[in-house]
Parts: C-alpha cells; sequence; structure tokens
C-alpha cells in the first residue's frame, strides 16, 4: 500500500504520511499533532521516525482545516478532532492495519485518550505535555473569548497565524473531561510530561495519571520545552514510548508492501534524490513516483530529465492552475486556460518589475516569467478575477516571501 485516503469526521480529505521502517514491523501507531500544529512539527517528525526506526509503522496527519489536510478549521472542534483521529484508524485498518498504539502531544494527547476507547484494536496510549482538560487550550487566546462569546467568533492569532475560533468551538471545548476519559481507557497508558513544560503544567499529567486505571506510567521530560524543540528531547520520548509499549502490543505481521516501505501517505512525500550516474543525472523518488533530474549537454549533463530550476519553474505553472480551478469549481466557472512559466537569472538594474526581489552578492535575481493564457471569448471579468487568485498559488506565495531551509546531517 503506497496510499491512505482519509475523509475525516467532517467530510474533508486528511492528508497523511506514513514512516515506515525499513524491516519487519513491531507494531502500526497513529500520532495525532498538538492544537493548531500539523503533522509536519518539528516534534511530530522527530517522534514519528524515531518511532519508524524502531520498528514501528507510524502514521501522522494533519487534522482538518490544518497542514495539508482540507476542510475549514474554524468548522472544526475537539470532538472534531478526536473523530478525525478514529477515521485515519478506520481507513489504516483497510490497508495497513489498525493502529494498536496511539501517541499524541498537547492537545492531541488529550485526543488519543478520548479516541483510544473508539478503537477496538488499541493496546496503549501515550500522551506527551497532555492537557488533564481539552479547555486548557482557551488560554492560548484567553483575550478573545469575551469577543468570541458576545459575537459568535473572533480571529485570532496563535504563532504568528490567524485563526477563526468560534463559540461553538468554546463550548464543546468545556464540555470534555479529558480526566473521565482517563478514567475509563482501557489501553495501558504512558503519560510523559516536563516538570517545566510552561504552556502545559505538570499538574496536567499529574491529574491524568491518577484518573487511569493501571497499568499507567509516568516519565518525566525532565528540561524539555513543550514543543520538544530540542531534538534529543523527541528522540527520547520515542525511545521511551517504544520500549514501554513492547510490553503491551501483540506480536503482528503487517499487511504493508515492501513498496508501502518507501512510501508516503496521500500522495505527498519527502523528495529523496541519489546519484544516476553521469556528472549530473539524478533519481528522484516523490513517494510512489520516480522522476529523473539531469542538466542539458551543453554545461556537462545528458538531457534526460528536467533541470533542477525547470522543477521550480514546473511547480509554479501546475499550482497557479491548480488554485484556479479550485476557485472556478468553488464559483461554478468553466474556463480553460494554459500556463507558461520559464526561469532566468538576470541583472537587477535590467529588470524594472523586479522591484521586490532580494538580489544576490552578484547583483543578480531570479526571474520567473509566468504566463496565462486563456481560450478565446473567455468574460473579461472571470479573467481578471483568475488572475487575481492565481497570484495566491501556495507556491507562488513561497517564492515571493521566501523560504527557510534547514539542513542537517545524519
Amino acid at each position: 500500500m503506497d496510499r491512505l485516503n482519509v475523509a475525516g469526521a467532517l467530510g474533508a480529505k486528511l492528508a497523511a504520511r506514513i514512516d515506515a521502517p525499513e524491516g519487519p514491523a513491531r507494531g502500526t501507531a497513529l500520532f495525532a499533532h498538538c492544537f493548531t500544529c500539523s503533522k509536519d512539527i518539528f516534534a511530530a517528525r522527530t517522534v514519528a521516525r524515531e518511532l519508524s526506526r524502531l520498528g514501528f509503522i507510524v502514521v501522522r496527519f494533519d487534522f482538518t482545516g490544518l497542514g495539508s489536510s482540507q476542510g475549514e478549521f474554524a468548522s472544526t472542534d475537539f470532538s472534531s478532532n478526536v473523530g478525525d483521529i478514529v477515521k485515519v484508524a478506520d481507513a489504516m485498518r483497510e490497508g495497513i492495519g489498525a493502529p494498536s498504539l496511539l501517541v499524541g502531544h498537547s492537545l492531541g494527547g488529550a485526543a488519543v485518550i478520548k479516541a483510544a476507547n473508539q478503537i477496538a484494536e488499541v493496546k496503549a496510549v501515550a500522551t506527551i505535555g497532555a492537557p488533564a482538560d481539552a479547555e486548557h487550550v482557551i488560554d492560548n487566546f484567553a483575550a478573545d473569548v469575551d469577543h468570541i462569546e458576545e459575537h459568535g467568533e473572533a480571529s485570532v492569532t496563535l504563532s504568528g497565524r490567524t485563526f477563526t475560533i468560534r463559540k461553538e468551538f468554546l463550548e464543546d471545548l468545556r464540555q470534555q473531561s479529558v480526566v473521565s476519559e482517563a478514567a475509563a481507557l482501557k489501553a495501558a497508558l504512558l503519560v510523559l510530561h516536563a516538570p517545566l513544560d510552561q504552556q502545559v503544567g505538570v499538574d496536567n499529567a499529574s491529574r491524568i495519571f491518577l484518573a487511569a486505571k493501571h497499568p499507567r506510567s509516568f516519565v518525566s521530560l525532565d528540561d524539555a520545552d513543550h514543543l520538544l524543540t530540542n531534538r534529543r528531547d523527541g528522540t527520547y520520548a520515542a525511545d521511551v514510548i517504544s520500549a514501554w509499549a513492547s510490553r503491551y502490543l501483540p506480536a503482528t505481521d503487517s499487511p504493508m508492501d515492501e513498496a508501502a516501505t518507501n512510501a508516503e501517505a496521500a500522495g505527498e512525500g519527502d523528495v529523496r534524490a541519489t546519484n544516476a550516474g553521469g556528472k549530473f543525472k539524478t533519481d528522484l523518488r516523490v513517494g510512489r513516483h520516480q522522476l529523473i533530474a539531469d542538466e542539458p549537454s551543453s554545461v556537462g549533463g545528458t538531457d534526460t530529465g528536467p533541470t533542477p530550476y525547470d522543477y521550480v519553474a514546473s511547480g509554479l505553472a501546475a499550482c497557479t492552475l491548480m488554485t484556479m480551478r479550485l476557485y472556478a469549481e468553488r464559483k461554478a466557472i468553466t474556463f480553460e486556460a494554459t500556463v507558461d512559466v520559464s526561469h532566468s537569472k538576470v541583472h537587477a538594474d535590467d529588470c524594472s518589475d523586479c522591484a521586490d526581489a532580494a538580489p544576490g552578492k552578484d547583483g543578480r535575481i531570479d526571474r520567473f516569467a509566468r504566463t496565462i493564457r486563456f481560450a478565446p471569448g473567455t468574460d473579461p471579468s472571470v479573467r481578471d478575477k483568475l488572475l487575481a487568485i492565481a497570484d495566491r498559488c501556495p507556491v507562488h506565495l513561497t517564492l515571493e516571501r521566501g523560504a527557510a531551509i534547514v539542513t542537517t546531517a545524519e
């Protein structure tokens, strides 16, 4: 299996990722991320990849309206988050096997405690920095609560991003009792928490631990912060979870075949480049897709595939057309268009329409020339609106704003 298709609790398609071990699997785990985070936050990546290195097939996903998942965040609540977990577990059951281990970070920890009794195969649950009350997350936007109560919703800024929080979200949080769910938990429970956690105090761990029945365990994460921003803390958490869970998980043979070992879920995966021979020829693996990159013969390549910049231009072209099509579908607009993108390096002084681009040390800038050609007879008002929508293409925005590239050696 190389794909995990999941419709979440609210019907939206969820983006999921599989981290698979190189050898036989010891078990299957499902990871739930923190409030307004994503499956690709550093803590989620670190814990999931370490667990996969230790032999677990790990599925991590974005809750509805977050990360790469579809849907509207404003329509979600804690109950729908729990429902998303159950839906992902259902999808896993059909392919790689239902999860026997649930791991949740922060509010995701509270969610997996509640979801566990709805997934029959779960034998062990591990939480990292989880709150004892789901409504604890309200502290993140406490200054906006009165406005939400009075007007029904408010736009709040969390970690530099804006989210719409509705009154129904608050009401759902207040109806939840994580402690009661922990008391009813039928699976083994491991509570991991940092004594110096500034976002979710360690007293939350005590309340969850004391409410749960045996078998239960508590492990201190020493001086870790709430988001496990130090790699060693995430690695340590995964090591502890792996060792602890081995006592409770049944031996199992996963139906995931060899091809899935290197596959990413939901058609979305890391890109791996390997040498394909010659000076420039490179094999690329993107999830289950195999591609080739090369350079033209004029610079010493063999011209067997697009250049790296060709792929960047291709991403911009594809994203532009996809964005326009998505908007047209929502507005019931019919149109036909093609998108051409070319890349060149030009001197800043020679590019009058590149004022916002920062030149490099040689005074040159990267210029992507995009031409959108609409079919004859396209309504001018539709054309103008689609041109404006094209500028909101995520790849366009990334190229304009720039991106952080974080390199590690393993």
